[in-house]
């Protein structure tokens, strides 16, 4: 009776093996389909650090929040950026009026944001980045909401993407620093009852890691004069965020967050 209990425990044992190593053969040999986006986001060399502008401007979007276009940096400016620090400081906050109009399906303005947007690439010589395919999707997706975010983020992955690729990592920073600026200056300024708005407080609190990430990038090229200068420009808001305590932020706090960002931000678009 033991010798047949050993037999059966051994046959048993012997299928579960033939089974297993037959189901490990089997997904050898039949390996999962990879979808096409999947495998562009895994081959980008240089992921986007932060979360875009997009992320605020939708999150204003969803609390009903108006359009106010007078927040946004007038078109007209875009010729008065001679430097290549303001250049890429408002290619950042142009790409964050962009991301502000194209969430509220504010069409002329999309392509308002877009073209000052591709004259301060062309001005920054980085014109591979936003090229001519990427312009055309734009404009043949403004009634498309969902498609035009996903072609106007993927302008922002290809522009951090070719310039750190290209040796132009400072610059790409000084791009994200002008986009976090404008969306945080947007954020602030879009109501007069902000902090009576729990929903825009908790818009505005969430921006303190990506700044503290932001500055810790910063710190990396902090030899570029450009990027030192522009950690400086940003210290005081930095105190501020990093004095707030975590889930509850004070009228003082808030009001001195608002002041400083519409400060800083006068500072960029003049």
């Amino acid at each position: 009776m033991k010798s047949i209990i050993r037999i059966a425990s051994f046959v048993v044992a012997a299928t579960m093996l033939l089974t297993a190593c037959n189901s490990k053969k089997a997904k050898k040999d039949k390996a999962p389909e990879i979808k096409k986006e999947s495998v562009e986001k895994e081959v980008r060399e240089f992921v986007y650090p932060l979360p875009t502008s997009f992320e605020v401007t939708e999150m204003l979007n969803r609390i009903e929040a108006a359009y106010i276009l007078s927040l946004s940096n007038p078109v007209a400016n875009v010729d008065k950026y001679l430097t290549e620090k303001a250049q890429a400081i408002n290619l950042g906050i142009y790409s964050a009026d962009l991301s502000y109009a194209s969430t509220y399906r504010q069409q002329q303005e999309t392509l308002d944001f877009m073209n000052a947007s591709k004259t301060l690439v062309d001005k920054l010589d980085i014109t591979p980045a936003l090229n001519k395919e990427l312009l055309e999707a734009i404009e043949n997706n403004l009634d498309n909401k969902d498609e035009l975010v996903n072609v106007i983020t993927n302008s922002f992955y290809n522009t951090y993407e070719y310039l750190n690729k290209n040796d132009r990592g400072s610059v790409s920073l000084l791009v994200i620093a002008g986009s976090w600026v404008e969306a945080l200056y947007i954020a602030c300024h879009i109501s007069e009852e902000t902090f009576s708005n729990k929903e825009m407080v908790a818009i505005i609190m969430k921006q303190k890691d990506p700044l503290n990430k932001l500055m810790s990038m910063l710190e990396v090229h902090a030899a570029d004069e450009n990027i030192k200068s522009t950690m400086d420009d940003l210290k005081i808001l930095h105190e501020i965020f990093n004095s707030v305590d975590e889930g509850s932020i004070t009228m003082e706090q808030l009001d001195a967050i608002e002041k400083n960002v519409a400060v800083l931000r006068e500072k960029y678009v003049s």
